[in-house]
């Protein structure tokens, strides 16, 4: 047995081995790594809502690019891949087309046209956007070089080297472009616009499930255009006088979104073309009726624009504002006098209205 001295010899070791280890543990808890998990912020594109491809905007402008919409400019090609595609009356009771782009490109877009006097209006709000064009008449260039926007006409200098002349096409529909080849020529501090409508995932309160199935605006009898809610698309499909309008790739043409203005039209005083045919003439600002299509349903208000830098305000009839679904948009800027049927398609065989100045 141990004496008493061999027993304080064995505490002692005792408290020594549980020193060490405890030491040891203590060791091995403050060298355990410790991780903080950092949440990936998602930005959203400033013209559609969505989530920007990789997370983040891309740094530069607004691009808009003005495309023909004649019969013998279709089948379009890069409308569906736009932010945003702005719809204007042209002569003729025809419309031309200004696709933007910011968050996505497109390789082929076109065909390219000359501007309109509408065009102003439309880009000043896209906060000094880069504007590709066809040329166009003197009194429609000078009022270009007078917006807040980057003019640049391909027909002119050193900017026809970006311009692809697509087989199978005759002039003046051939012209095409690429949007990769655009954005180079923009200045290098050009930034992102800022947003020019408001979105939500879910339609506004007290929206009624099919009132927008459709919506029929009848520009002209080239020009009759249905929008028609494709659900299992989750988007609204485009038809031309009951026929799906196809894009060169074969895909309809389709968007999460259709907002029809009615805006005041007049025949200016300047001759667009030989025929002498007068350029329409498009007030950007002042307040209109409005339907916003969204997700399958209608939402009547009305439209306030009280400068030309600044967006539009969509108010619903209620008072209360109106969103988009995240999603690309096309915005319809009807003459004042067409009557925009939303809910059901055309009536077979019925005459579309011509456009009125």
């Amino acid at each position: 047995m141990l004496g008493t001295a061999g027993m304080l010899v064995v505490a002692a070791v005792a408290a020594v081995f549980l020193t060490q280890a405890s030491a040891n543990t203590a060791s091995k808890v403050r060298l355990t790594p410790t991780t903080t998990t950092v949440p990936v912020v998602v930005q959203s594109c400033p013209l559609t809502g969505a989530p920007a491809p990789g997370g983040t905007v891309p740094p530069r402008p607004a691009l808009g690019i003005k495309i023909g919409n004649y019969a013998g400019d279709r089948p379009s090609s890069g409308l569906n891949q736009a932010d945003i595609v702005f719809e204007e009356p042209v002569e003729g009771g025809v419309t031309r087309l200004v696709s933007v782009f910011q968050c996505q490109g497109a390789p082929l877009v076109g065909d390219l046209r000359s501007a309109r006097q509408p065009d102003a209006g439309i880009l000043s709000q896209l906060s000094n956007p880069v504007f590709v064009h066809a040329g166009g008449i003197n009194p429609v260039i000078n009022l270009l070089a007078g917006a807040p926007l980057i003019d640049k006409n391909l027909y002119q200098g050193s900017n026809q080297s970006a311009i692809i002349q697509e087989p199978g096409r005759y002039s003046p529909y051939s012209t095409f472009v690429n949007t990769a080849s655009l954005w180079a020529l923009a200045p290098s501090d050009a930034a992102p616009p800022g947003p020019i409508f408001q979105f939500s995932a879910a339609p506004p309160p007290g929206s009624v499930p099919g009132s927008g199935a459709s919506v029929h605006i009848p520009f002209s009898n080239s020009s009759d255009v249905t929008w028609q809610w494709s659900p299992s698309a989750g988007k609204y499909l485009r038809l031309y006088s009951g026929t799906p309008d196809r894009l060169l790739d074969g895909s309809q043409t389709a968007a999460s979104n259709v907002v029809v203005m009615s805006v005041q039209t007049y025949y200016g005083s300047w001759v667009e073309n030989d025929q002498g045919g007068h350029e329409v003439d498009v007030t950007a600002t002042g307040s209109g009726p409005l339907v916003v299509m969204r997700d399958g349903v209608a939402i009547a208000g009305t439209w306030s624009r009280t400068s030309l830098t600044q967006p539009a305000t969509l108010t619903a009839a209620n008072g209360t504002p109106i969103t988009l679904q995240p999603g690309n948009t096309w915005e319809e800027l009807v003459p004042a006098g067409i009557v925009v049927t939303p809910g059901a398609s055309p009536a077979v065989g019925a005459p579309p209205a011509r456009t009125t100045g």
